[in-house]
């Protein structure tokens, strides 16, 4: 399992907008997410891009282990905001009952549908008993790629859950919300925040 090489190379190539656009702040769920946790939590972040939101999370006083696939990305997020961020992409997350947190913000969307269910249960595996993991994807109906020839997952909401239940995730909130991609798409994202059972 490896990224998408075109998803990769548009990563590597826009890593600076992503980590100095001052308009980016914490994302929308952040907050939220962390008011769950108790305040020595232990949290890993998967594709943390430029790093605003582990920041945000170290100012909240949290331990963080950021982590991205994208070389690019890394090195940024670490000039940007000296976050120790290391180089890591889903299939090579071996932890296990590791992190009370998983947080993993518009980066699991560009993961194939038929390696989505792995990840999902590395993800689980690392997670200590009743921990939470975060997950934000663009909606649609089936995989595909954006308008910046990124691969995308494209799910419903129906299947989204599903998998996560067969991970054996319980859904402990979730938000449907409209959305402006990059490549300037309007489309509904859902935002799942889930438990491990």
């Amino acid at each position: 399992m490896s990224i998408d090489k075109a998803t990769y190379d548009f990563y590597q190539g826009q890593a600076p907008h992503y980590s100095l656009n001052p308009a980016l702040g914490p994302s929308r769920h952040l907050d939220a997410f962390l008011d769950r946790l108790s305040p020595a939590a232990e949290i890993l972040e998967l594709g943390c891009g430029g790093g605003r939101d582990a920041a945000h999370m170290i100012e909240r006083g949290f331990k963080i282990d950021a982590t991205d696939g994208i070389p690019a990305m890394v090195r940024k997020a670490n000039e940007r905001h000296d976050l120790n961020a290391r180089l890591m992409q889903f299939s090579e997350l071996s932890a296990y009952a590791a992190y009370d947190a998983i947080w993993a913000h518009a980066c699991l969307l560009h993961c194939p549908r038929a390696e989505l269910p792995s990840v999902l249960t590395r993800i689980h595996t690392a997670i200590r008993p009743g921990g939470f993991h975060y997950a934000s994807f663009k909606l649609g109906d089936g995989e595909g790629r954006d308008l910046l020839g990124r691969l995308h997952n494209f799910p419903t909401p129906e299947w989204l859950r599903e998998t996560f239940f067969a991970a054996q995730f319980a859904v402990v909130a979730e938000d449907i919300f409209a959305g402006k991609a990059s490549d300037g798409t309007q489309r509904d994202w859902m935002a799942l925040t889930v438990t491990k059972s």
